[in-house]
């Protein structure tokens, strides 16, 4: 899988998450900190092989914002 990177936090170092990737099979990949814990226990019905990560929604919605405008 090829991954494109859309956008990361700016607050981050230049190497660092979250991120937001555009992958060639079309979908989006999330890069960020693992949930642990209580908040992994309020997931609903995670699948073997499925974690969650925390993000922030401007990033979210500036790489979908890029991706819309340039398809990436």
């Amino acid at each position: 899988m090829k991954l494109t990177l859309l956008d990361k936090d700016g607050k981050s170092a230049d190497t660092a998450c979250p991120s937001v990737y555009l992958a060639d099979t079309g979908e989006l990949v999330v890069q960020g900190p693992e949930l642990v814990g209580e908040d992994t226990g309020q997931l609903q019905n995670p699948l073997p092989g499925e974690t969650a990560v925390r993000i922030s929604p401007e990033v979210v919605i500036r790489a979908i914002e890029k991706y819309q405008r340039n398809g990436v």
